[in-house]
């Protein structure tokens, strides 16, 4: 709540509050926007002020009022919108993209609802497919009586006031640290799930569950968040039209549900839909293979593809970059019910896909290894030994690289797309490997321009349907950074931990609750470069189920990975391991498989843990757990 608003009734409130817009108002009839930046109630309700700006002022403001659409809009017409990321307003941002539309001579003679209207029509930033969340309707789902009647779900953390006031993640999670100070290492993921529950729109779709074994229904929202300060607790509250033909019971429990808010994964979904109790026809639909099951993610990066024609996935180690580029692969073949199938399937599937038919240059999927070693002549074309020449001597043969194979292939088959998969891709020396390709990845020049190659004196280009995906560490130091010129003809996409997929239990210990606490103390100790993927705790991607197999994962994955951030240092080990660091040697104790589980709990999953106490009045969370 803002300072001048705290101690006034809501009368006194109101007009607090209705004095700053008529400032507001004042200001921007005297073109003095900056004034409006003093005004602090308006801080806290900037979608709000900017929409009401542009009612009163309609050829002053463009109608587009979310931040994060002004600041995608703003990219997208050639501004800077990192500057908007803290201490711009949003109504501030909204001018500048209306200068950027202005200068544009694309929109000359539009009218600012007709820009507006094209930007969504044809650049919607708002994601294509329905966002699926479990959320749990109050501790043992003690609300669903009311969730239901009312059509609506309901979720605690009152004491932070309305979401809306909270501009980012690392906003709210200040808020929920200052309430919640034990569970500081966990707040920050709680704060994006809860934005992520403020920014559910018409048609997401929400699970109510009870427990980690029972679905309640399924809803689709149909009104937007709201804080109801008029009820007890639970105040915040998404409007929902519930199914209950939904109701189920899971054969096995579903530890990612402990927690109140979890992003639900498409097979997830697609299990629930095959567990429907009535007959609906929608239950005998296909529900695999079907692009509107394609994983978010994978989504993104086939948008990215689109748009730039070449990604780099870039994260901490085991975030499973390589994985999610593969599945890229797959659906962009048509083979997206093989995403999520078991290793086997999937294995075979991305097998047929490398496998080069015989009369053709080159597989749809191609992957490589960039190192210090690889070149040109391996990437692009040269002379190479010629293992088959007989006589004496040594006989060298243009041969052609891996990238001019591909390009082949691809101008042979124009209407299949074809894809390389670059593993560590910042470890090769990129300005030499592609040498004067660089330009022709630009897709404006794909297929159009030409170069001639140094080596052979052949012309080359890049075929419009070739797509390259690159996966580097952000936690590799050893290398030097992408040369800025390659930078800018690649999309780059973060791919942090996913803990929503370890919904699993060693022995009570919860391994999203351990990773958490792990990545928590390595982000503090190193910064979130250096963070650990859930690739180290997953069997056949299933969380691990056994002592044994966590302590293998342990002991011999992360105790080296962690020892090699620390820089052989035994006290920097010991601030991120802590108990399990031998004080005498400054090594990691060596430990029962049996007994490693509790230690680690009480090494890393407490402060985890104690979002759990939030349901027990201590906080008003409402976690799901059973």
């Amino acid at each position: 709540m803002p300072s001048a608003l705290r101690g006034l009734s809501v009368d006194e409130a109101w007009a607090e509050v209705r004095t700053e817009f008529v400032t507001a108002f004042a200001a921007a009839t005297d073109g003095d926007y900056g004034r409006i930046d003093d005004l602090e109630s308006l801080s806290y309700g900037q979608a709000l002020t900017t929409k009401a700006l542009a009612v009163y002022f309609p050829d002053d403001f463009l109608p587009i009022f979310s931040a994060s659409h002004v600041r995608h809009f703003t990219a997208l017409l050639g501004g800077r919108p990192h500057q908007y990321s803290s201490g711009v307003r949003t109504w501030r941002a909204n001018r500048e993209l209306l200068n950027l539309v202005r200068k544009a001579p694309e929109f000359e003679g539009w009218r600012l609802h007709e820009v507006m209207a094209f930007l969504y029509s044809f650049h919607d930033p708002r994601p294509k497919d329905r966002v699926i969340w479990k959320i749990a309707p109050g501790e043992r789902a003690g609300l669903w009586d009311d969730c239901l009647s009312n059509r609506r779900i309901r979720i605690g953390w009152d004491e932070v006031g309305s979401l809306g006031q909270y501009e980012s993640d690392q906003e709210l999670k200040e808020a929920l640290d200052q309430y919640w100070p034990r569970s500081t290492g966990g707040n920050l993921r709680l704060a994006r799930q809860m934005l992520a529950f403020r920014d559910l729109e018409s048609g997401d779709l929400i699970i109510a569950n009870r427990g980690k074994s029972e679905v309640l229904a399924v809803g689709t929202v149909t009104d937007g968040y709201s804080y109801a300060p008029d009820v007890e607790k639970y105040r915040h509250t998404v409007g929902v039209d519930w199914d209950t033909s939904y109701a189920q019971f899971f054969d096995s429990p579903r530890h990612a549900w402990q927690q109140t808010l979890a992003k639900v994964p498409a097979t997830l979904w697609q299990e629930i839909r095959h567990g429907r109790k009535t007959a609906l026809a929608e239950a005998a639909e296909p529900v695999a293979g079907t692009d509107a099951e394609l994983p978010d993610s994978v989504r993104e990066v086939q948008s990215l593809l689109d748009h730039k024609g070449q990604v780099v996935l870039q994260g901490p180690p085991g975030t499973g970059k390589t994985r999610l580029a593969l599945s890229v692969a797959l659906a962009m073949a048509g083979r997206g019910d093989q995403i999520e199938a078991p290793p086997e399937e999937r294995a075979a599937a991305l097998a047929e896909l490398s496998k080069v038919p015989g009369d053709a240059k080159a597989a749809h999927l191609t992957m490589a290894t960039f190192h210090p070693s690889y070149g040109y002549e391996d990437f692009v074309e040269g002379f190479k030994p010629d293992l088959a020449a007989t006589g004496a001597g040594l006989n060298l043969t243009m041969t052609d690289g891996l990238f001019r194979r591909v390009c082949a292939a691809a101008e042979e088959a124009p209407d299949e797309t074809f894809l390389i998969v670059v593993d560590e891709i910042n470890r090769g020396d990129l300005p030499r490997i592609l040498g004067e390709l660089i330009t022709l990845l630009e897709l404006d020049k794909r297929g159009s321009v030409y170069v001639t190659l140094p080596t052979s004196g052949r012309q080359q280009t890049v075929p419009k349907n070739v797509r390259i995906i690159g996966t580097m560490n952000s936690a590799d130091r050893s290398v030097g950074h992408i040369d800025v010129a390659i930078r800018r003809r690649f999309a780059f996409l973060d791919v942090p931990p996913d803990l929503d997929v370890l919904d699993g239990e060693v022995e009570g210990l919860g391994l999203a609750d351990f990773l958490e606490g792990l990545n928590a103390k390595l982000d503090q100790s190193f910064g979130p470069d250096h963070l650990l993927g859930q690739a180290y705790l997953l069997a056949d991607d299933r969380p691990l189920a056994t002592a044994e197999q966590l302590s293998h994962a342990f002991h011999h994955e992360i105790v080296p990975l962690v020892a090699d951030y620390c820089l052989g240092q035994p006290e920097l080990l010991r601030s991120v391991l802590g108990k399990l660091v031998d004080n005498r040697t400054g090594r990691v104790v060596q430990t029962n498989p049996q007994d490693l589980p509790g230690m680690l709990a009480d090494e890393f999953a407490n402060s985890a843990s104690a979002s759990e106490e939030r349901a027990s009045g201590e906080s008003p969370g409402g976690w799901g757990g059973e």
